[in-house]
């Protein structure tokens, strides 16, 4: 096997683009280091610097037919480096501010003026669905879906037979799913 020794980079460049698999292996021994140290002072953090470096090494290798344009190795490869750097730093502040946002929701949910609506709305639809039915089903839903009784207990509470419980609370179910529409199906979670 014949020994590659490069003149100059750009040698060294043009060799990896022909195909050269030892001038990528000296291309990543001569600027490994110096580009981890170059994204370390950019970035402050060691471990995400060898991340960067890796990406720009594993770019390199799957696009080595596409560098040709580039004669500066090594202002190619710090350009590369620089950029990936700038695109983290960019995704790391999206991330944080959606971070935060959702963190203060979380935080401070009775702020967010279209949750109050939205939960008054609820409630009053609850309301008036629950005030619409007749005052017996009412009992017998509201037993059952706040006060968590069974049927046999509602029963015997008001002495029914359960099979009237269960028709009662079904007609319940019906009336209210009528009345409320699509708020129906959020109203089921909370009864």
């Amino acid at each position: 096997m014949t020994v590659f020794i490069p003149e100059s980079d750009e040698d060294l460049l043009n060799a990896f683009n022909s195909g050269n698999k030892q001038a990528f292996e000296i291309i990543y021994d001569r600027y490994w280091l110096l580009l981890i140290r170059h994204a370390n002072h950019m970035l402050n953090d060691e471990e995400e610097a060898k991340d960067v470096v890796q990406e720009v090494f594993t770019a390199l290798w799957s696009r080595s037919d596409s560098h040709s344009a580039y004669t500066n190795l090594a202002a190619f490869l710090y350009a590369v480096t620089r950029n990936r750097i700038l695109n983290r730093l960019k995704h790391f502040k999206i991330e944080a501010k959606y971070l935060a946002q959702a963190e203060h929701i979380i935080q401070h949910p009775s702020q967010m003026p279209d949750s109050k609506v939205r939960e008054q709305d609820l409630k009053r639809v609850i309301e008036e669905g629950l005030n619409s039915l007749p005052p017996k089903m009412r009992e017998v839903f509201e037993l059952s879906r706040k006060q968590h009784k069974t049927h046999k207990e509602i029963a015997e509470q008001l002495n029914i037979s359960d099979k009237t419980v269960k028709k009662q609370i079904n007609n319940a179910l019906r009336i209210l799913k009528s009345k409320m529409g699509d708020s129906f199906n959020i109203f089921l979670t909370f009864f």
